[in-house]
């Protein structure tokens, strides 16, 4: 089991602590190790239904439409993530994908929008998607082209989607389209859209490193009644920025619990390898290694858990400790689960090893939710603008 010592920061109280004893003994009853070649979608509507009925999707959603916090609480979602990153990457995304599926609902939702999907989503019974990304338009949002033009019951809507997570399995689409209040950034707004309204097609199933279920989708002339609009017009882009806010902590807490696990892993061949009259552990080489890992492991940990604490605790708005978070984790995430890889030797790179399978879930974290180059940009910004006062 990985190192717990951590839960013991002022970051946590007693109830963080409590959530994560009992994840940790549901993820062991619930979640194999295995890394086998079964379907993803069925694979992924499994995960979700069970996650709902161990509770542990009422993380993702306010107390007053069957959550467990008055708020979301970041801390709690870091460690949700962190816990089923470790055991299972697709049980990981299943989780990430109800919070950032539903919480722009939550930020910005009518009581009515409300009502609708949040108490399925903490159910898991509505399985949510968040559709941002474009062909043309990855970190750039402001110029994303798909189009929500005013028609005579609510809105006409055209263009593409792609690389949406629980594309064609979700039952409903949070998406984000041009409404040309402003150019740039200022014209977009946000939309609630079921998987089956008409118009709305997966045009392309998308293959990845480590299987998930990702889609192009494709809007054509798709009819959205004014209700479907969520929030204010043209506060889109200012609401996914929000959103992700919220959950781009979530995902360093995601490649951490990646990292814990490579860590795990890895030490236990080094104490179990023979090497020569002794063990692998015995190397310097190898000691150096696995020293370099724990400190990016503990360093993580701590970029993250203190963005969360800032959220939640003193209320602030932490987009600087959240980018700091995201990339340094992720980063080094990377960089652990190598160092584990090498030190398996080749059956480091052995379909199905866990630490193989880690190499392959962790690279798209450097990318989704603002990539590496977009948290630098985050940070300078917020750093020079401080330098300037």
């Amino acid at each position: 089991m990985a190192d717990r010592s951590f839960l013991d920061w002022p970051f946590f109280d007693d109830s963080h602590r409590q959530l994560a004893d009992e994840l940790e003994s549901w993820c062991a009853a619930e979640l194999c190790d295995e890394h086998g070649e079964e379907d993803v979608d069925d694979a992924c509507r499994s995960l979700v239904s069970r996650l709902g009925e161990g509770g542990w999707l009422r993380y993702c959603v306010p107390a007053a439409y069957g959550g467990v916090h008055e708020t979301l609480d970041v801390r709690s979602l870091a460690l949700i993530r962190e816990t089923l990153a470790r055991h299972s990457g697709l049980a990981d995304f299943a989780f990430a994908m109800q919070g950032l599926g539903s919480g722009t609902i939550t930020l910005f939702g009518t009581e009515a929008q409300k009502q609708a999907y949040l108490p399925a989503v903490a159910a898991g019974t509505k399985i949510a998607a968040f559709a941002l990304t474009e062909p043309r338009s990855g970190s750039d949002v402001a110029s994303m082209e798909t189009t929500a033009d005013e028609a005579p019951d609510g809105y006409l809507v055209n263009g593409a989607k792609t690389y949406i997570s629980n594309g064609g399995i979700a039952d409903y689409y949070v998406l984000f389209a041009r409404t040309g209040e402003a150019p740039g950034a200022k014209g977009i707004s946000t939309f609630l859209v079921d998987a089956d309204t008409p118009g709305l097609e997966m045009s392309e199933r998308i293959r990845v490193i480590a299987p998930h279920p990702l889609a192009t989708l494709q809007f054509s002339n798709m009819e959205l009644a004014a209700d479907t609009l969520l929030g204010e017009r043209g506060r889109g882009f200012a609401q996914a920025m929000a959103t992700l806010d919220i959950f781009r902590t979530t995902v360093g807490a995601a490649a951490l619990g990646f990292a814990r696990r490579a860590l795990d892993e890895a030490t236990g061949r080094a104490l179990g390898r023979k090497l020569g009259q002794g063990v692998l552990a015995d190397n310097p080489i190898t000691q150096s290694k696995l020293a370099e890992m724990v400190l990016d492991v503990d360093a993580s940990a701590l970029l993250i858990y203190r963005a969360a604490w800032l959220k939640d605790v003193k209320g602030q708005r932490n987009s600087r400790e959240a980018a700091l978070a995201k990339l340094h984790a992720t980063d080094r995430a990377q960089i652990v689960i190598d160092k584990a890889v090498q030190i398996f030797g080749g059956l480091g790179v052995t379909h199905g090893v866990p630490v193989e399978s880690l190499y392959r879930e962790v690279r798209a974290l450097r990318i989704y939710e603002g990539a590496s180059e977009v948290q630098k940009v985050v940070i300078a910004r917020t750093h020079l603008a401080e330098a300037n006062k």
